[in-house]
């Protein structure tokens, strides 16, 4: 060991963080989740539409409480495929706190949208915007998740 140059050193230990970075690059939630995801803002919008607010604020609150159930084991990113399962150390213990902070400023992204759309006189706005988000979540929810990740160093 005594033979190593600290250029040597430094080039090891460089490779070792750009490991890291790249496995934590892949932390996430699987493709399943943001689909699923999108199918329930749809549901809910639907409900939304259709039903007294009493019974579609109940649809919600069900939603919630069986999102809460299956994203809890998902939510810490260590799990993304069966392949790879990374430490706690390395996904961070932030990523609950991002992928929360996300949905919440979806849920104001589909209210902005379905305003604007009802205001526009759209018929179903809530049911349109809630297609225009699950969209959005559907194909780009890990994209957008990964940016979130850098922006929150998470």
């Amino acid at each position: 060991m005594d033979d190593i140059a600290p250029e040597q050193a430094r080039g090891a230990l460089d490779l070792v963080e750009r490991a890291r970075q790249e496995m934590a690059e892949e932390i996430g939630l699987p493709r399943w989740y943001w689909w699923g995801m999108a199918a329930g803002w749809i549901v809910l919008g639907t409900l939304g539409d259709v039903l007294p607010p009493w019974a579609a604020g109940m649809a919600t609150v069900t939603f919630s409480a069986a999102h809460t159930a299956a994203a809890s084991r998902l939510l810490n990113g260590r799990r993304r495929t069966d392949r790879l399962q990374v430490s706690a150390e390395v996904a961070g213990h932030r990523l609950p706190l991002v992928v929360v902070g996300m949905l919440a400023g979806l849920v104001l992204v589909t209210v902005a949208a379905a305003l604007a759309l009802d205001a526009d006189g759209a018929g179903h706005a809530g049911v349109w915007a809630c297609v225009l988000v699950a969209a959005v979540v559907g194909f780009g929810g890990p994209e957008i998740l990964r940016v979130l990740r850098r922006w929150a160093r998470a």
